[in-house]
């Protein structure tokens, strides 16, 4: 089976998005250029480790490149919802991240879960790696055979999509003031209270 690569280098739009209810939400990534439109799944945990990645590779690319620390510009801001209609293309395993130093953009790849992953990485382990970084000494073929997203962003535009990432991420259930879960609007099982309905 060919394993395919969407590459939108760089996309007309990259965001991140959900569909579904609060607490009932799954989590996309999805790019669109070229008249294609690519969307994938992933978890909550990974979505949140992707923002919070991302912004450590801006600073780091800043702090060692000189690039550009972009504000997030308010007209910029996209809050609309994900384009139609949202196929899942493959659930993502692996999330990577490289800076290029040659082009001064941010590059993001959402790798399809294996067959053997699926549980291992629905644990919501992520995993980020900054540019430069050699994994071809692995005797073992790494993830030639699954199918991944890859998308190249200016840091302003990866600006936009972690900003819009964290709002996705925020609107979701609020979370309980005693143990930090979600609240669920059926009620809720504190682990501080017993297990006691409050």
């Amino acid at each position: 089976m060919t394993h395919q690569v969407h590459a939108f280098e760089p996309p007309e739009r990259f965001v991140a998005g959900t569909v579904g209810p609060p607490g009932e939400r799954t989590f996309f990534l999805q790019a669109r250029g070229g008249g294609r439109l690519v969307s994938v799944a992933l978890e909550k945990v990974q979505m949140t480790l992707l923002a919070e990645k991302l912004e450590e590779l801006l600073a780091e690319a800043h702090r060692r490149f000189g690039a550009e620390l972009p504000e997030a510009p308010a007209a910029l801001s996209d809050n609309e919802p994900l384009d139609t209609p949202v196929d899942e293309e493959f659930r993502v395993g692996t999330l990577g991240l490289a800076y290029d130093v040659d082009t001064a953009t941010v590059v993001i790849e959402a790798i399809a879960a294996g067959e053997s992953e699926v549980e291992l990485e629905l644990g919501g382990g992520a995993e980020l790696a900054d540019e430069d970084e050699d994994d071809e000494d692995d005797d073992e073929e790494p993830d030639d055979d699954l199918d991944r997203l890859r998308v190249r962003l200016t840091p302003a535009a990866a600006r936009a999509f972690i900003d819009r990432a964290r709002r996705v991420l925020a609107a979701g259930r609020p979370p309980c003031p005693l143990c930090g879960q979600p609240l669920d609007p059926r009620g809720h099982l504190c682990p501080r209270h017993n297990g006691y309905h409050r």
